[in-house]
């Protein structure tokens, strides 16, 4: 049975005296192309509003529910923020490494300053911001599942907006994921400006002389 997140976390610890308290999520750590993004989002401590009781971990929404939520949640939350890791940094630091960028970089793009920090799995040691980690807390927590929806929003967006420079790949479908249809492209056409190049499909590709490299001048 699916859980629904609450507000528990978030209660407890308003109730040791935090107020700005930031969910963080990631999205696009499986992919072989395009970025890895991450969001934060800061909710208001007294937030009652009907549609709270449909947030679920993004990966258990309907792409039309996940758009239905995306203006909900900007509309009511306190503080967005937005951070990407692009190919060329995972492919440079390790997808661990570039979750970190990514959740970082959110945080920074944040209007409010955290006072603390709610994180689905991953912990963020270099920031001292007080914190805490939660396996699977994009499933139990309501902010890091608002964050999970706003990150797979924007990321599908940039994977769309992909599809349009990078013909015959599919991304509009398959947003990077090791799709059949995403793999048999990649032998078909070789990788393109935005794969990752460390990942095993994509570095087979590149080992095989016979698949060409389309590599556009204007590639990311």
């Amino acid at each position: 049975m699916r859980v629904r997140p609450t507000f528990d976390e978030e209660s407890h610890l308003i109730r040791q005296g935090y107020q700005r308290i930031a969910g963080i999520d990631e999205v696009g750590r499986g992919p072989l192309a395009g970025p890895l993004i991450a969001a934060a989002v800061i909710l208001p401590p007294d937030l009652d509003t009907p549609w709270l009781s449909l947030v679920r971990d993004s990966k258990q929404l309907t792409a039309n529910m996940r758009a239905r939520l995306f203006p909900l949640i900007g509309e009511a939350a306190a503080a967005i923020g937005i951070g990407s890791c692009p190919h060329k940094i995972i492919d440079a630091i390790g997808i661990a490494q570039a979750t970190r960028f990514a959740m970082s970089a959110a945080i920074a793009h944040l209007y409010l300053h955290p006072d603390f920090l709610l994180i689905d799995y991953v912990k963020l040691p270099k920031i001292a911001i007080p914190q805490k980690s939660i396996v699977k807390g994009d499933s139990l927590c309501i902010s890091i599942a608002c964050a999970s929806i706003i990150a797979k929003v924007a990321r599908d967006r940039s994977m769309i907006g992909a599809e349009r420079r990078f013909e015959g790949y599919g991304f509009a479908h398959n947003k990077g994921y090791a799709t059949r249809e995403h793999l048999d492209a990649l032998l078909r056409l070789g990788p393109c400006a935005i794969h990752r190049r460390t990942f095993a499909p994509v570095r087979a590709c590149l080992c095989d002389t016979h698949s060409p490299a389309r590599l556009p001048a204007d590639g990311l």
